[in-house]
């Protein structure tokens, strides 16, 4: 049968020394067959290990399956039957990644009509068989799968048969109950008993053995919803993991008590709160508990937080709170930092504030109720007068930004001009360490390591820290650091984003929009849920963050937020299936010989067709590195291409400038003019001719800045073949082969494809091989294995 289902041949079979295995006729046989005979040592059978393993595996789990539904003993030949059918749809390790099942018919496994062994079933009896007021189902137990047929394997115990059918329904918490002629037992409670309150005391006998075995027709088992194995673990993993609603569901559990008794503990060793009674011309805040589980980058528990958060909608402005403002860091700043240290071949490090909000010190006057538990005995009126903030109150975290900024310009840091959350400090001429704050999150590295550990230590001395060593999972970035080079990705927010929306196991697409499609206001496809589309929209946008080939296709779809319709949804749901085939992209950094920042700017005319606004599209490289990337629709309509070019390029310069600035502040002054590619000459044209004339005295003043900056050498346009332009994804829907150019372009890549990312040192040699490998793409050859 293997040899006929697989096309492969048989080459050897492995047994002990039974004598079934020894008989002349068995002998024979592999002598006909040209198969080769191996026996176990006598009395060694570990040297057959894999298979004695197995059987002891299936009887363990037949022995379970009995036992959890009080089954007989003569039901084992099923129940292992069950057991084997299970294990082959089950993970293991003999095949990685998949199942035995996908291993031996190359498709996965359907798990939606798996059902508990031994459970009461209902089965359909068919209309020919039965009479009319006849019953329409017959009460069997559940015990398997049919080989043969779609179907279930039912046992009566009334009519001792065994039935095959595809009409079944299910009650998987009961099981059947015996009595000493191995039927059901009826059963009588007392009279002053309710029923169920007494649990029914059954014996357990040997049952007549099945009889007959006949099939019905139906319907088989519904897979309109079918899930694979790893979408049943993953369910049944959140279920396992849901977090509790209030305090007293917490405090059933000793990891939640642990958890709020940490919180507490906190707040009291970092002298939050002072208790007082409550003036009488003041008001009490109201404080309650919020819990959440925590998970690593691969699904792992990582911690139980418990977190006491005041009830900051209650605050007035001018009485509890006066300003609330506090900046956090751009992703472009947080993607910058990670470039440079590839290029230095620095580490980033990471940490972790533990409570940081309750380092903020206030300056208004602040009372809270006492959190519910942790009540103090005989002063249950009372309330916390708070000296630090709270989590949930209006300004907590501009408290927290003030205390944490004053403590790193006192270690010497000098904050960045162009980014607040933005720390540097330097150390004669080669010493250089930078700091990125994102509210209690920080990301750090440095060139000098006495420089590093002495920060460690001033920080751990003053806040309680967790120092979470490598960077390697930071605001939902997954990071992989090697010497030079770093990758980032988003992967398991991918997984999750997919498996939220329904497409997990879906065909996924090549390319994120459909190049034929325009999508307008104007659509008749009638309305979907509002709210789904935009949690799904929210859900693409935040992927943006290391996923620039799917920049434009999100921002086409988001302008349709206010009224969604079904169009909307089906384009939306394609950039969701071209994610899930692409799941483990994201981006590299490595260091260059030269590093030099450049950039790309496009356009596409007059693309939107509800209100003929052009879409801007920038991308810019620190060498190879994308750092920095940008679609947007322009706020005026453009009278010609080169005026749509030319409000790209302008906002393009504008960037431009704030990268150089950084990256100054960061020992990685830029030499000379930074270039900026366009493909349109007549734009390049218009920001080097300061000559106004009848084409250009309409547009507005604000674009002239380019002129500015080309004149201060700041900047530096050339021109660039559109075949060669990497920001054109950023503007438009594109071929596959296009598509996939510009993807790799970016360093968009899988992270498996590492070994094949080669970098050049010079733009020049980007855009030979950009071209190269455009003319290759169109004679269909593989674009996956371009050297960037």
């Amino acid at each position: 049968m293997a040899e006929t289902q697989t096309g492969a041949r048989l080459k050897a079979l492995r047994s002990d020394r039974g004598g079934e295995f020894q008989s002349n006729e068995f002998k024979q046989f592999y002598e006909k067959e040209g198969v080769l005979q191996q026996l176990t040592t006598p009395y060694t059978p570990e040297q057959n290990g894999v298979a004695e393993r197995k059987n002891r595996t299936v009887v363990e789990l037949t022995r379970s399956m009995l036992k959890s539904k009080n089954l007989p003993n003569p039901f084992w030949a099923e129940a292992v039957a069950t057991a084997v059918y299970l294990l082959n749809l089950s993970p293991t390790k003999a095949v990685m990644n998949i199942t035995p099942y996908e291993a031996w018919f190359e498709r996965k496994p359907i798990v939606s009509h798996l059902r508990i062994f031994g459970c009461v079933a209902y089965t359909l009896i068919n209309s020919h068989i039965r009479k009319k007021l006849d019953a329409k189902s017959e009460k069997c137990i559940f015990i398997g799968y049919c080989i043969q047929s779609k179907g279930y394997r039912l046992y009566n115990p009334e009519t001792q048969k065994i039935i095959i059918s595809r009409n079944v329904m299910f009650d998987e918490n009961t099981s059947w109950r015996w009595n000493s002629e191995g039927v059901e037992a009826s059963i009588s409670l007392p009279d002053d008993e309710d029923e169920g309150s007494k649990e029914p005391q059954l014996e357990t006998n040997t049952l007549p053995k099945p009889i007959q075995v006949y099939r019905r027709r139906g319907n088989q088992p519904s897979q309109e919803k079918t899930k694979t194995l790893q979408e049943l673990y993953t369910t049944t993993q959140v279920l396992m993991v849901a977090d509790p609603d209030c305090f007293e569901e917490a405090a059933e559990k000793e990891e939640w008590r642990q958890a709020m008794d940490e919180e507490i503990s906190a707040i009291e060793q970092n002298q939050t709160w002072q208790l007082v009674e409550l003036p009488k011309d003041r008001i009490a805040i109201g404080v309650k508990w919020v819990y959440k589980t925590k998970f690593g980058p691969d699904g792992s528990i990582l911690k139980h937080k418990a977190r006491l958060v005041a009830k900051g909608y209650a605050q007035k402005q001018g009485i509890d709170y006066e300003e609330t403002f506090s900046p956090v860091a751009r992703f472009e700043t947080v993607r910058l930092l990670m470039a440079v240290a590839a290029q230095l071949k620095q580490p980033i490090y990471q940490f972790d504030v533990k409570s940081a909000f309750l380092n903020g010190e206030l300056i208004e006057e602040v009372y809270v109720e006492q959190p519910e538990g942790f009540e103090v005995k005989g002063k249950e009126s009372w309330v916390y007068r708070l000296s630090k903030a709270l989590y949930g109150l209006k300004q907590a975290p501009r408290a927290w930004y003030s205390k944490i900024d004053a403590h790193f310009q006192k270690l010497g840091f000098k904050r960045s001009k162009n980014e607040p959350n933005l720390y540097v400090k330097h150390k004669g001429e080669e010493g250089l360490m930078g700091v990125c704050l994102y509210v209690d999150d920080m990301i750090y590295f440095g060139t000098d390591d006495a420089m590093l550990r002495e920060f460690k230590e001033q920080m751990m001395a003053v806040f309680e820290m967790t120092d979470l060593e490598k960077m390697h999972y930071f605001l939902g970035l997954e990071v992989e650091q090697e010497e030079g080079r770093i990758f980032i990705s988003q992967r398991k927010y991918a997984t999750n984003l997919v498996a939220k929306f329904g497409l997990k196991g879906c065909n996924p697409v090549q390319t994120p929009m459909n190049t034929n499609e325009k999508l307008t206001f104007v659509d008749g496809t009638g309305p979907t849920d509002a709210t789904r589309f935009r949690s799904l929209i929210g859900g693409l946008m935040y992927l943006i963050h290391t996923r620039p080939d799917i920049a434009h296709s999100v921002g086409v779809v988001s302008r349709f937020m206010q009224n969604p319709t079904k169009q909307y949804m089906g384009a939306a749901k394609r950039i969701l299936r071209y994610v899930s085939g692409t799941m483990a992209y994201g981006l590299w950094y490595e260091a260059m010989d030269s590093p030099m920042l450049i950039g790309y700017s496009d356009s596409d005319w007059a693309g939107n067709l509800d209100d003929r606004k052009s879409t801007s599209g920038q991308v810019f490289f620190y060498e190879n590195n994308a750092i920095s990337w940008s679609s947007k629709k322009q706020a005026t309509v453009a009278l010609s291409t080169a005026e749509a070019e030319y409000s790209a390029v302008t906002s393009a310069a504008c960037q431009a400038v704030w990268i150089r600035s950084l990256l100054e502040e960061l020992n990685c002054e830029q030499i000379g003019a930074t270039t900026l590619y366009c493909d349109n000459q007549s734009a390049i044209a218009i920001a080097n001719n300061p000559v106004h004339h009848n084409r250009t005295k309409h547009i507005d003043t604000r674009l002239h800045f380019i002129r500015d900056l080309v004149e201060k050498k700041v900047i530096e346009l050339q021109y660039v073949n559109t075949n060669q332009q990497i920001a054109d994804v950023l503007t438009k829907s594109l071929t596959r082969e296009k598509f996939t150019w510009c993807r790799d372009m970016m360093n968009v890549l899988d992270f498996e494809l590492r070994g094949s990312v080669e970098s050049n040192s010079k733009s020049e040699d980007v855009l030979d091989l950009a071209e190269n490998a455009y003319e290759e793409a169109k004679f269909g050859k593989a674009i996956n294995k371009l050297s960037v």
